[in-house]
């Protein structure tokens, strides 16, 4: 018999009379780790919100070892036991690990902060989790990976009975993966449960025991981590059966549209050649600091080479800015889309239009009407989820906000596409979208360059792979040379001939 921990019965929450969920049922036994599955907007974050005492609930009950209890604030969830990871962690940078892991309740006597019992607690704390760093350090000098060690020592530090984890690799490499589920593994020998939330299905089959999926609001099932696949959860999800995860099609390659010749990068790339070709999907992998952002940005005018040459259609340029490749019709859609991509605060109109706007300039004024039109085209194109182009991009979908990216590269009609990590943090339906917008550009003869950490994205999406390991090319291997283990070494420093 399994001990369940906690209970969410019924659970209804509206916003100005839009039902986001709808009689939501979901439990946690103790000592699992239980995924929560579902597209965006399925309802994972505000049933989170609402356990954390963020949002109050509309109505149903929460059991929390059987008691039923009514949270809040986040305060009182933490007092009960419950905890979350954030995505996106949001530490004190210029305090210490000992005072952002004591934030809130820091040890004090006689009104004083005692800072040296602070800091030995607080090494005991972290050195559960791996971490092994002075606490009095500041988190500046942290590393993504450490600064989330930490955040989940905080959470031990109120003695955690259920820790929610939303998006916890999204920035970890796969070492660090690792040792966070080695983390999360002595956490459950140990009675806490964990609530693991992911657009990563690979993820779920690694690290999970259960898995619940939410679609439109509603519980959908709950089904045994063992006892399910990849294929069975993804139709839950989307509501339909989904054939191939990754619609590549066969499409007539043509000559060559993109050479690179011995381009070096001071400190950062060593002599590395390749070529793209029409209608070609050329993925790129490596590992974190491999140098693939780095040799597209060098490409594209956004970093400046120390030696090399890039030809397009067989005739040296020299970019010495995204507005030069612009002019050579490439794009490059970039791994962030919140910090590089996109103005978050701007409607879709002036997003999609961004890259191109002086085509829609008259007489020293923008044609708003043409913007307009042009901005509903692609919005129409792409099917971007929107009440209108007058709408800000930050109330988008993290899947319709990678789509506006894209838009807006597209309308500026390029030749090659740059795409860095396009499928980072969206869920598998608005995937498979841009995965079918790929092929249709590779038909229309476009050429793109995918940059992805996901293996099985590169495998599936492309017809030849360029892999990278310290700024140099260890081989390419054309599709029916794919082999995965092949690739891991080849990212870890083999050379392939």
């Amino acid at each position: 018999m399994y001990k369940t921990v906690l209970e969410m019965r019924n659970i209804w929450k509206s916003f100005s009379g839009n039902v986001v969920l709808r009689d939501v049922n979901f439990t946690v036994r103790l000592g699992e780790v239980h995924g929560i599955l579902g597209e965006n907007g399925a309802g994972k974050s505000t049933l989170m919100k609402i356990l954390m005492g963020i949002y109050s609930k509309d109505s149903g009950t929460l059991l929390l070892d059987g008691e039923e209890v009514d949270i809040q604030s986040p305060k009182q969830a933490l007092e009960l036991g419950i905890s979350m990871i954030h995505q996106e962690l949001n530490p004190v940078l210029d305090l210490s690990i000992a005072e952002n892991v004591f934030l809130g309740k820091e040890i004090t006597k006689y009104g004083l902060v005692q800072y040296k019992e602070m800091q030995r607690q607080a090494l005991e704390i972290i050195e559960r989790v791996g971490l092994s760093v002075p606490t009095k350090q500041t988190m500046r000098g942290l590393s993504i990976a450490q600064m989330q060690q930490v955040e989940i020592a905080k959470a031990l530090s109120w003695n955690a009975k259920v820790m929610i984890m939303d998006e916890p690799t999204a920035s970890l490499t796969e070492r660090e993966i690792d040792a966070l589920f080695h983390i999360i593994r002595q956490m459950t020998e140990k009675g806490i449960s964990v609530i693991y939330i992911t657009h990563k299905i690979e993820e779920l089959f690694r690290i999970c025991n259960r898995v619940t999926v939410l679609r439109n609001g509603e519980y959908i099932a709950t089904e045994e981590i063992s006892e399910t696949n990849r294929d069975h959860l993804i139709s839950l999800m989307v509501g339909r059966e989904i054939g191939e995860i990754y619609p590549k099609e066969d499409v007539d390659i043509g000559e060559v549209v993109l050479e690179v010749e011995n381009l070096s990068v001071d400190n950062v790339l060593s002599d590395v050649s390749f070529y793209a070709r029409k209608g070609e999907i050329l993925g790129v992998a490596g590992l974190v600091g491999a140098g693939r952002s780095e040799l597209m940005e060098t490409i594209f005018g956004l970093r400046t080479p120390s030696s090399g040459q890039i030809r397009i259609h067989g005739e040296p340029i020299s970019i010495t800015s995204p507005r030069t490749a612009l002019k050579n019709k490439m794009a490059f859609v970039t791994e962030d889309r919140k910090v590089t991509g996109l103005n978050l605060i701007a409607p879709l109109r002036e997003n999609i239009t961004l890259v191109t706007v002086r085509q829609f300039v008259e007489n020293l004024r923008i044609n708003k009407k043409k913007e307009t039109d042009a901005s509903n085209l692609y919005i129409d194109r792409l099917g971007i989820k929107t009440d209108s182009c007058e709408s800000q991009v930050k109330d988008l979908s993290g899947g319709n906000q990678q789509k506006v990216v894209i838009a807006k590269w597209l309308l500026a009609d390029p030749d090659i596409i740059i795409m860095d990590e396009p499928t980072r943090g969206i869920d598998v339906g608005a995937k498979r979208d841009i995965y079918l917008l790929m092929g249709e550009l590779v038909k229309q003869g476009k050429t793109i360059i995918l940059i992805s950490s996901e293996m099985p994205e590169v495998l599936g999406m492309s017809d030849r792979l360029m892999v990278l390991s310290g700024g140099k090319v260890m081989g390419v291997l054309d599709r029916n040379k794919f082999e995965q283990q092949k690739i891991m070494d080849m990212q870890f420093g083999a050379v392939y001939h």
